[in-house]
């Protein structure tokens, strides 16, 4: 049977094929299968910008919430430090800077079989789980004893976040074409500023609990912490869909709309048969592995204002609670960047140019913190929190991922490998801090400077691959009109799709 023929009597049931009618041999994406059980409802008008701003409400707040979380545990250790942390443990030398980076070596080491997990398992139920988990990592953290049962609970807590970038990338992409993602990407990527603001109040207030406290401020803080996160992850299992069509908060109506206006992203919204060829595909895919160099570059300084960036106030002749006061401006200048390059993107496209739009002033900060003398607490503040423009271009980067990366294997491997090289970069950044280096740690801060020149590099030679390969490719594009074709759900990599376009 033809496509036409498939298509041509509206409110007729088709059986659905297995393969599409060009022969790709990944068969087809569950919204075809929900699609043509629905077509007496394709005709239907639904307001566009109402759905999405309806869906906006409904799912931007809980992916803001796991990011803010995630962020917020990973940088309590950052505000621990400096409420006694390393004192009360009795850790030496560089105990602390493994306690971080080991914290990143267990999130690597998932990365492998999450990508398993997400091509087989609901990527909201699977998020939702691990969230929990990691909530409980987190309050398990305030039972430490000394340096090794510390480490252990950090490395826990890196496996269960392994998933949270990639999840995050993979639903937010089944909501929004390409062009809407990035504003969606930074509403819950400035999760990432409001817990670097979060965390500096909270380590404030718990840094005022009495001596003759049971528990010390920061073990209280990590308890609290952690039982915030489990609540949150509980929601999320309840309340998050697995995908647009089991949304029980949208009507019949407003699905098939929303799967019309999505379909034109070439990349589908559900697959669950694993294509071990497209894993081979990505393995030889020049893009995954600028992405990925490009993403390990910007994380390196990633990893040191996670880290360290209250220990260099604090070296500027601030006490601990001054330091933790003082860094929170760092989260207002990483929301500021993040929906400056979200908003941005949306209107002007040209991913690429905002991303080096970040660095430029990412890089000052770090000539400012190199080379000003520590006397100058006006300046080298500045230069840390001029620092934190670099953490927006890494919702880019996620964005770039999912928009420009067709198959339902091949992105799922590449939204890990994306979020693998992100934990290279922050295992490698807190390494740069060396005990001998103290206080002024001159290489780490000079390590900013080196690592951010080179994402510019690599970020304007991905640019120049995808003008290049969009050049190569039939002129031909898919409109929303062949929405309720096959051919539209293929599950396709972008290399088999000639139709596929990359964005830039």
């Amino acid at each position: 049977m033809s496509t036409s023929d498939k298509n041509s009597t509206k409110g007729d049931h088709v059986a659905v094929d297995e393969t599409t009618p060009d022969g790709a041999s990944g068969g087809l994406d569950t919204a075809w299968k929900y699609l043509d059980q629905h077509r007496e409802d394709a005709g239907a008008l639904v307001d566009i910008t109402a759905l999405r701003r309806k869906i906006d409400w409904h799912i931007v707040p809980l992916m803001f919430l796991c990011y803010t979380l995630q962020f917020l545990d990973k940088v309590i250790l950052n505000y621990a430090n400096v409420m006694g942390l390393q004192k009360d443990l009795n850790m030496q030398g560089n105990d602390f800077s493994n306690v971080a980076t080991f914290l990143f070596v267990g999130l690597l080491c998932f990365e492998v079989p999450n990508i398993y997990f997400l091509q087989k398992v609901p990527a909201a139920k699977w998020l939702g789980l691990n969230v929990i988990l990691w909530g409980t990592a987190t309050a398990c953290g305030a039972a430490a004893t000394n340096y090794q049962t510390l480490l252990v609970s950090r490395i826990f807590l890196g496996i269960f976040e392994a998933t949270i970038a990639p999840s995050l990338m993979l639903i937010s992409s089944q909501w929004y074409t390409k062009s809407e993602q990035a504003p969606r990407f930074s509403f819950w990527y400035t999760g990432l500023g409001i817990g670097q603001i979060v965390g500096g109040l909270v380590s404030f207030g718990f840094q005022h609990m009495g001596p003759d406290a049971k528990l010390a401020g920061w073990r209280t803080m990590l308890v609290v912490l952690g039982v915030i996160t489990v609540l949150v992850g509980s929601c999320v299992v309840i309340f998050l869909p697995d995908t647009p069509m089991k949304a029980s908060w949208l009507s019949d109506n407003e699905k098939v709309a929303l799967l019309k206006h999505v379909s034109v992203n070439q990349t589908g919204i559900e697959n669950r048969k694993f294509r071990a060829k497209e894993i081979v595909e990505a393995l030889m895919d020049p893009q995954l592995y600028l992405l990925l160099l490009s993403v390990i570059l910007l994380s390196v300084s990633s990893g040191v204002v996670t880290t360290y960036s209250a220990t260099l106030i604090r070296n500027l002749k601030y006490d601990s609670k001054q330091s933790a006061l003082m860094n929170t401006p760092s989260g207002a200048v990483s929301i500021f960047f993040t929906l400056f390059v979200g908003f941005g993107i949306r209107l002007q496209s040209h991913r690429w140019a905002f991303i080096i739009a970040c660095i430029i002033p990412a890089i000052i900060g770090g000539a400012l913190m190199s080379f000003l003398p520590t006397s100058n607490r006006a300046g080298c503040l500045a230069g840390i929190y001029l620092t934190n423009a670099v953490v927006a271009p890494l919702a880019v980067f996620y964005n770039w991922t999912v928009a420009n990366i067709g198959g339902g294997t091949k992105r799922a491997f590449a939204a890990a490998i994306i979020s693998g090289s992100f934990s290279i970069g922050n295992i490698i950044g807190p390494q740069t801090f060396q005990a001998r280096d103290a206080p002024d740690y001159r290489p780490a801060k000079l390590a900013v400077m080196g690592t951010q020149a080179g994402c510019a590099f690599t970020t304007f030679l991905l640019f120049l691959y995808y003008v290049w390969q969009n050049k190569k490719r039939t002129s031909d594009r898919e409109t929303e009109d062949a929405f309720m074709t096959p051919d539209a759900w293929a599950n396709m990599t972008d290399k088999e799709n000639k139709k596929f376009r990359y964005a830039y």
